[in-house]
């Protein structure tokens, strides 16, 4: 056996220590005593083939959001199908990070460690889209973009390929089909009539014995104001004030100020126009109908037009989403505040006919500022004759602007699509003070006018159990549909 000199083993000692894949080729070129090193075992080929550069670049997939039952994230500006577990029940994450490729398939890791296959793939494919959008991936990569209320918010993910909050602020460029956009715009709009100008040409036809489905119905709207207040305006408002773009604001309770201040206003409004009401006009039994209806359909005209807007303004990734769901929105809404147009001047009427009770608002004025009514049983039908409500024309007019505002709201989205930038701070400040104020509008008009004027001072005050029950029913229902709604719009 032929044995190094000792100065050669230590040298070949140390290259073996520093670079053990290579004892082999070493062990062929020279043999060192067994009793100086230990014999590392030999390395063998990995089974898949090393990837091209370009897929050691495909890191992380952002921008995950669903059409339909499938998913889908973007890996710098191209959109990728990413094949969810059927057993996931959890909401899709923004962003899958950790990808890899085994053989001709790509993975990306979940939140919770588990794969998720990206299907269109290859490393062909990954090398053109590279070469041909630089360094877009990179900064797309470290953006979390989702919708609040149909609008498009692009923050940080926390992750260290983040972009600066002006990046994240900035506009981003996208597709919109406005040809489908102008085509739902009509839809919108006849289904904002029907829904309002329905309970309207209901309540006259409708038989007294079933004027307990429109009570019902009443009901049903005031559980959809109420939920919008709250769930859709209240909510969408602190989203608007809390995103990163804004800032941090140095007074936090800037949104439930302005509810206050909505409120305030529609406390205001009304306070004076009954009071200018009781003074200078003839004296008519629903002139305080007629205001509380003005009240409510004014809040609701300023969150219509927000709506309009933002639906026109949505990407088409959430388009048709946002615009089914507006579409039962405004239906719901609709069917609201017809109910109320509808019931100006009536229920106070059929209760007189009926001579069940005595309406409170026929106590609480003096006898010179409206007519005296003797409430015997002979003269109840004579009084309810003489009782003068609002004209069909006059209310189906009190319920066109709801009609049609939703639509020019569309229409001015249309017009300023290519400019208009969901993350600019002072369009957020705009979008969330006008939530703000309508929610404190509605939640005035729902809880004060609606909801306890009906079942404390109402036509609910002295109802019987099961038209209570099912009032009740139908106030239930408003809630929970709404509520259920908040979840997209």
């Amino acid at each position: 056996m032929f044995y190094l000199p000792s100065s050669l083993a230590a040298a070949s000692f140390v290259l073996l220590s520093s670079s053990r894949s290579q004892v082999s080729s070493y062990s062929m070129a020279s043999q060192v005593a067994p009793g100086h090193i230990h014999r590392a075992p030999m390395m063998t080929a990995h089974p898949h083939p090393l990837l091209p550069r370009a897929t050691e670049a495909f890191t992380a997939i952002s921008d995950c959001h669903q059409h339909g039952s499938s998913v889908f994230c973007f890996y710098g500006t191209t959109e990728l199908q990413v094949v969810v577990p059927v057993t996931a029940t959890t909401e899709i994450p923004p962003t899958y990070t950790g990808c890899h490729g085994h053989g001709d398939e790509y993975f990306c890791l979940a939140p919770d460690g588990s794969d998720v296959e990206v299907l269109g793939l290859s490393s062909e494919s990954l090398t053109e889209m590279d070469s041909g959008e630089g360094n877009t991936s990179s900064g797309s990569a470290g953006q979390n973009c989702h919708f609040h209320a149909g609008v498009e918010h692009c923050t940080s993910d926390g992750s260290e390929q983040s972009q600066s909050t002006e990046e994240n602020c900035s506009r981003r460029d996208r597709e919109y089909n406005i040809p489908l956009r102008i085509g739902l715009l009509f839809v919108i709009l006849v289904t904002s009539f029907i829904g309002v100008s329905g309970p309207i040409f209901l309540k006259p036809v409708l038989p007294r014995k079933f004027q307990t489905v429109f009570i019902v119905l009443k009901q049903f709207g005031t559980g959809v104001v109420i939920a919008t207040a709250f769930v859709h305006l209240l909510t969408h408002a602190q989203l608007m004030f809390s995103n990163e773009c804004v800032g941090e604001l140095q007074y936090e309770a800037t949104t439930t100020a302005i509810v206050i201040a909505g409120l305030f206003f529609a406390f205001i409004v009304e306070t004076v126009s009954h009071r200018l009401a009781r003074r200078f006009w003839t004296r008519s039994r629903y002139n305080d109908e007629v205001v509380g209806v003005a009240v409510l359909e004014a809040g609701i005209i300023f969150h219509s037009l927000l709506i309009g807007v933002t639906l026109v303004v949505a990407g088409d990734s959430f388009f048709i989403t946002l615009f089914i769901v507006i579409l039962f929105h405004q239906m719901f809404e609709g069917i609201a505040l017809g109910t109320r147009i509808a019931s100006v001047g009536h229920h106070i009427r059929v209760e007189v006919a009926h001579g069940n009770h005595t309406p409170p608002a026929l106590t609480e004025f003096p006898s010179d500022q409206g007519p005296k009514l003797t409430i015997t049983p002979d003269s109840l039908e004579d009084q309810s004759e003489n009782w003068k409500s609002l004209s069909m024309p006059k209310k189906l007019l009190m319920a066109i602007p709801f009609a049609l505002i939703t639509p020019v709201g569309m229409a001015i989205g249309i017009g300023v699509l290519k400019q208009f930038n969901g993350n600019d701070p002072s369009t957020l400040i705009a979008l969330g003070t006008l939530d703000a104020l309508s929610a404190g509008i509605l939640i005035w008009v729902g809880v004060v006018e609606m909801w306890a004027g009906d079942w404390m001072f109402g036509e609910l005050a002295n109802a019987g159990l099961i038209e209570t029950s099912l009032a009740g029913v139908g106030l239930i229902g408003g809630l929970v549909l709404m509520c259920v709604l908040g979840k997209w719009a």
